[in-house]
């Protein structure tokens, strides 16, 4: 268990959710994936837009296997334990397709924090990760130039055994105390300081 030493009351939810990079062995089924994309599925957009598209592969699939393979070497060293892994992607144009969406991006952040939120109910830990060849990953799907693969997702239940990591990534996911900027570094009651 980690500790959130945070300044004001906040759901347990958020307070109790943290991203490792190792999993349980524990299954997980296609009906939890749906579960958390139908959470995904209510965040807002804007203008209703819904720009993210998520490309879904559970352990043993012949898809898991390919998103794992778009995976940078770095997160390939400990992802293979997840129990499904996630390319998510994010359609970069409005609707008529002339006009650039600068709030796509956004909106898939909003779309995981719902799946975060809703995956940590049920049990489930998550780890996004940066790391993704998104050309690659883009070919490999088969997406048009309107999409952008953005990050990948790894899930699994917590309670994985940090013993298996890589030697460098151990304290880091034994570490007990989480740390985060304070509030007066990041928002501001008036000018940017």
């Amino acid at each position: 268990m980690k500790t959130t030493p945070n300044d004001f009351p906040i759901s347990e939810t958020i307070k109790n959710r943290w991203s490792p990079r190792v999993f349980a062995a524990k299954e997980m089924t296609k009906d939890e994936v749906q579960i958390l994309l139908e959470a995904g599925r209510w965040a807002p957009s804007s203008n209703n837009l819904q720009p993210w598209r998520i490309i879904w592969g559970i352990k043993g699939s012949d898809t898991y296997d390919r998103i794992f393979n778009c995976l940078a070497d770095f997160n390939k060293q400990w992802a293979g334990n997840a129990q499904v892994l996630w390319a998510c992607a994010f359609k970069k144009t409005m609707k008529d397709g002339e006009k650039e969406n600068f709030h796509a991006l956004h909106d898939l952040g909003l779309f995981m924090g719902n799946v975060s939120n809703q995956a940590q109910e049920m049990g489930i830990a998550l780890h996004q990760m940066a790391g993704i060849d998104f050309k690659k990953a883009g070919k490999e799907f088969n997406f048009t130039e309107e999409y952008h693969v953005a990050t990948a997702v790894a899930f699994g239940y917590y309670g994985g055994d940090a013993s298996s990591l890589p030697k460098d990534l151990q304290d880091p996911e034994t570490k007990t105390m989480r740390e985060r900027i304070k509030q007066d570094d990041f928002a501001f009651n008036g000018n940017f300081k």
